[in-house]
């Protein structure tokens, strides 16, 4: 048995299928496909699929990825790219296809890159010079207050055109997972800066010491 790792991008109105939707879209792209994935055994045989931290709904990505199993040795992973990328709708580009390096569980941090209007200068600044920001992250136990600049202790932007561009590097590990729209929950609450006016773009997925998750 083969584990096949599916790297696609996730963008433009494909940021809000939601993961369960999102399970359903690659599961009839792969019967599309007519490639050779293996289903599990039993009553309801389906194709075994598993995400590697999905992505929050509405945030956009370049690095998401999906692993599949075949009970080919070695498959033309060239072939599987051919055969899976026109049966993807609008929004879901297929970026490669290739063995599963890692596990999906050495995956610690993500990198994103987040845009807001100008207009939020004033409120990034005011983070910068504060000592303390608490905001409160839902958990499956419930919420819970967390310290936000343990996490980001400062936000280094610069300006592009009309918006304010900058990059961070959070935790998204099974124990520690923070999600950028924390960041942009506060501005919104504490400063009016519109959500809806802010983007968010996963660049990136690393395991230990900054390594590239592959």
């Amino acid at each position: 048995m083969t584990t096949v790792r599916i790297w696609f991008e996730k963008r433009g109105m494909a940021a809000y299928i939601s993961l369960l939707d999102l399970q359903r879209v690659m599961h009839r792209a792969l019967k599309r496909s007519g490639l050779p994935v293996w289903y599990t055994r039993g009553f309801n045989p389906h194709i075994y699929l598993a995400f590697s931290c999905p992505l929050a709904l509405g945030q956009e990505s370049l690095c998401e990825s999906c692993e599949v199993k075949t009970e080919e040795e070695s498959p033309d992973y060239n072939a599987w790219a051919d055969a899976l990328r026109p049966a993807l709708p609008e929004g879901l580009r297929l970026v490669r296809v290739g063995p599963a390096v890692m596990k999906m569980g050495k995956i610690e941090a993500a990198g994103y890159r987040l845009t807001v209007p100008a207009s939020a200068a004033a409120a990034l600044d005011a983070y910068n010079s504060a000592g303390s920001v608490q905001v409160e992250k839902k958990t499956k136990s419930g919420k819970k207050q967390l310290e936000l600049k343990t996490w980001i202790p400062c936000v280094d932007y610069r300006v592009e055109g009309e918006n304010l561009v900058f990059e961070l590097t959070l935790p998204a590990g099974d124990q520690v997972n923070i999600n950028p729209a924390l960041l942009l929950t506060w501005l919104e609450q504490n400063h009016n800066v519109p959500a809806w006016q802010c983007h968010v773009l996963r660049t990136g997925l690393f395991a230990a010491d900054h390594q590239a998750f592959a």
